[in-house]
């Protein structure tokens, strides 16, 4: 799969079936999508492409109010994001800046220079209540109409639903909030997971006696606090693992969000290596604790309650592991 930052310039583009959105999470409404603009581009051979943005629109606009809480909270990292789109079988994924410049075109210029010139679109599909260009004026009738002045065909994806309910990424973000991955891996179709490379830390974890392995989160993640996990990448299985991710209030005050892991009977130099965090059950909350003593009882007793979790399902975690 072929990643462009921006339009790629005239000697990279080529005809293409696309699709336009955020694709936070790459739920099963998205993966519906996807398979609709690969079958499209097969049948017209030519490339299966996706236009996605960073930052998310919304980050923009709450930035540029002042307002973070306007910002929605992020599912997946860009690399899992670009992980999941190859895996539907996309061929090129355009990573557009969203600037106040980008923001400002109207929907004519939208279609023109970004559309017809620089992306030689010849089919696309958006969901059905798709809006575009500035003050997100555009309309999918509008649209539908642009393609038939430039020869392109424009399909609409009816809403997706999971029972009665609406697969989306906000309905995503609810269920990683309230730690209910039963409901995440419903919408997701997979289990919830991140990843990183492992950076270096504090290094208070070796002190505490709970070394762990450190992800650095850029953007406000969907979910906060312990969790029972388990770690990709570090050798040939899945390791048990406990999980923090937050702001760590009792040692750090600068409100950086960290995912700090520690592996149960783990020893190893994992700087730089890329992991995957597989999220499986919610502890607690985290907390701020007086002091370091205070801080290690807690551990010590989210470490226990991991490791009976995952002596109660030994036996169908080793089963799973063998599909």
């Amino acid at each position: 799969m072929k990643v462009f930052r921006g339009l790629p310039n005239d000697r990279a583009r080529a005809p293409c079936a696309l699709t336009i959105g955020n694709f936070d999470g790459v739920h099963r409404g998205h993966q519906a999508l996807l398979g609709r603009v690969r079958a499209a581009a097969t049948a017209l051979d030519v490339e299966a492409a996706v236009m996605t943005f960073e930052p998310h629109p919304r980050e923009f606009f709450a930035a540029r109010a002042a307002d973070p809480s306007r910002a929605p909270s992020r599912i997946a990292n860009l690399r899992d994001k670009l992980g999941s789109l190859a895996a539907a079988g996309i061929d090129r994924v355009i990573v557009e800046h969203f600037n106040a410049q980008f923001a400002a075109l109207t929907p004519e210029e939208f279609t023109a220079r970004v559309l017809v010139e620089g992306l030689h679109v010849k089919w696309l599909m958006v969901g059905d209540d798709f809006c575009y260009g500035a003050r997100r004026s555009g309309t999918v009738a509008m649209l539908k109409e642009a393609g038939a002045r430039h020869g392109f065909h424009v399909e609409t994806l009816p809403t997706v639903n999971h029972g009665e309910r609406r697969i989306s990424s906000s309905a995503v973000r609810e269920a990683l909030a309230a730690g209910d991955f039963v409901q995440a891996k419903q919408l997701l179709g997979h289990d919830y997971a991140m990843s990183g490379h492992v950076i270096h830390g504090q290094k208070l974890g070796r002190t505490l006696g709970f070394p762990t392995l450190n992800l650095r989160v850029a953007h406000r993640a969907a979910l906060a606090g312990i969790f029972i996990v388990r770690v990709h990448g570090l050798g040939p299985a899945a390791l048990p693992a406990v999980a923090s991710i937050g702001v760590r209030p009792t040692v750090d005050d600068s409100g950086r969000v960290l995912l700090e892991v520690h592996v149960f009977d783990f020893q190893g130099d994992c700087y730089g290596k890329l992991v995957q965090v597989e999220f499986l059950e919610k502890i607690r909350d985290e907390a701020k604790y007086t002091d370091l003593a205070s801080l290690t009882d807690a551990i010590n007793n989210d470490a226990e309650r991991a490791r009976d979790w995952f002596a109660s399902r030994a036996g169908a975690l080793t089963a799973t592991d063998r599909i």
